[in-house]
């Protein structure tokens, strides 16, 4: 049926409306917009600017004349008779005239004070401290500093009654981070005895490739307990890279792998690598440059409640559930390293 009705209106498409309206009476133009009132009673099919009938009865007057407009729209303005006023305009003023108050010039002179010569001499030969002493026992307080009354002593500075700022100590920025890379990547491949720990925090220009370097040579070192790589621009490859280490290296004690590029997709890589790993201790993965995300976290609650070395774990949960269940795991594992312990020393 559908079909069928398309095809009867496929006759129409090339039918000229305005040509057949404009071959149109005036008497079939109103019984065509007296049917179109019946089809169509609120104008929806028709544009908003065309929904109002011309009603103009009056026949045109010629070109816009703006000159003629003004003239026209003046004299209508001066024709038009003002309505009375409900109270009459007189005139009258009531209540007083408002009056500004003068306000009386006083001139201040400043006093001379004059003393006794012998009293002038005495005070002019006086120290900074003897001054101070002096006005502690007038009680003229306010004639020394914060400072000088702290200290005893102080300059002609403090004699204007207001408190001397104190000098602000400088905060300097910590300093570079002084490893040398390539030597210290040299030196985990060597497995360098003497070397415990590495250190690459703060590091921004450390490619990535380096960084997959040191964590191929940590799959064969044996004296590295502990790895920090923060805020060094890692990324998953990295995480990825790392995550192959843990499941090789049975040394590393601790690893820091915070305020990086690592999104969900690394942190998973890590958390599949800790099911693995029984040595590490610690690891932190916190403040990354985007959200884990539920799922992640969730991940790495299971690892923990299935690990049994990990005692700290850095990260800052956003959701509930995680949260408990991770706190619960950090917290069974600490009582099994207190129990090894205890069983050690006896």
């Amino acid at each position: 049926m559908a079909e069928s009705f398309k095809k009867d209106l496929e006759k129409y498409k090339d039918i000229d409306e305005d040509e057949i309206l404009g071959k149109l009476s005036e008497e079939e133009l109103k019984q065509l917009e007296t049917v179109l009132e019946e089809v169509d009673p609120e104008n929806a099919l028709l544009p908003a600017g065309l929904r109002q009938k011309d009603q103009t009865d009056k026949t045109a007057t010629g070109p816009f004349n703006r000159e003629r407009l003004l003239k026209y729209l003046e004299k209508e303005a001066m024709d038009y008779k003002d309505r009375d006023d409900i109270v009459p305009f007189t005139g009258e003023r009531k209540g007083k005239a408002f009056v500004p108050k003068q306000k009386s010039k006083e001139i201040f002179q400043d006093e001379v004070t004059v003393l006794d010569p012998e009293l002038e001499e005495a005070l002019c030969s006086a120290s900074d401290t003897e001054l101070c002493d002096l006005a502690a026992i007038l009680g003229v307080h306010t004639l020394v500093t914060s400072n000088q009354t702290f200290d005893g002593t102080g300059s002609k500075e403090g004699y204007n009654n207001v408190v001397k700022g104190e000098k602000m100590n400088p905060v300097f920025d910590e300093p570079p981070n002084p490893t040398n890379v390539e030597e210290t990547l040299q030196r985990v491949k060597n497995n360098d005895g003497s070397l415990n720990e590495v250190n690459l925090n703060n590091i921004k220009n450390i490619p990535i490739p380096t960084l997959k370097d040191f964590a191929k040579a940590m799959e064969s070192n044996t004296h590295v307990t502990k790895f920090s790589l923060a805020a060094t621009r890692s990324n998953d490859p990295v995480a990825v890279a790392f995550s192959d280490m843990l499941r090789e290296n049975k040394t590393l004690r601790s690893l820091n792998l915070e305020s990086n590029f690592i999104t969900g997709v690394g942190v998973k890589a890590l958390v599949d690598a800790l099911r693995d790993n029984d040595t590490l201790t610690e690891i932190k993965i916190d403040n990354q440059r985007q959200q884990l995300g539920t799922s992640a976290e969730m991940e790495m609650a299971k690892m923990l409640e299935e690990n049994t070395s990990i005692v700290k774990f850095g990260y800052q949960f956003t959701q509930q559930g995680p949260r408990s269940r991770a706190a619960a795991a950090i917290t069974k594992n600490n009582d099994l390293v207190r129990r090894r312990r205890v069983e050690r020393d006896q």
